[in-house]
Order: structure tokens, then sequence, then C-alpha cells
């Protein structure tokens, strides 16, 4: 069964749910199965997005969008820097 994609709004207001649950006395299982995602998943979003409000992780996602885009935008200019290397040294 192929997983769920949570906006990091989603998971940011799943992860306040989760702290309410648990503050009630829910034990970990208890309270993912509530939020209907499993334990790992809930620990891995914890490290993620811990203590983040929802703009902050608004602002993370768009710079790691950002920052996928300059490493092509570096590695397509290394590419073009190693050809013209080639041709400098006219070995083709």
């Amino acid at each position: 069964m192929k997983g769920r994609k949570h906006s990091p709004e989603q998971i940011i207001r799943k992860l306040r749910e989760a702290d309410q649950l648990a503050g009630q006395g829910q034990d970990v299982a208890a309270v993912a199965k509530a939020l209907e995602i499993s334990e790992a998943t809930l620990h891995r979003w914890r490290n993620q997005y811990g203590g983040m409000k929802a703009e902050d992780a608004k602002e993370l996602k768009q710079l790691r969008v950002e920052n996928q885009r300059l490493k092509r935008m570096v590695a397509d200019r290394e590419v073009q820097i190693e050809m013209l290397r080639e041709v400098a040294t006219g070995k083709w």
C-alpha cells in the first residue's frame, strides 16, 4: 500500500495533536494509531519538524527545493567546464 504524502502544515498539525494525546496519557502506539501513521513516521516527524511552526516548515520546504535547483545548476556548470577543458587540450 502506497503511503500518503502529508504537507508540512498537516505534519505540524498532527504533531500537535500527538502531543495532546500523549499528554492525556496515551502511549506512542495508541497515538500513532489515532493519527493513522506508523510509530516510525511519528518519530521521524518529531525529529524533523519537532519545534517548528507551520510557517517554518513551509520555508524549510522552499529552501530545500531551491537548494536542489542550485545543486543542479552547479553540476551543469561543472560539466560545461570539463567539456571546455577537453576541447582546450585537443584530445578528442
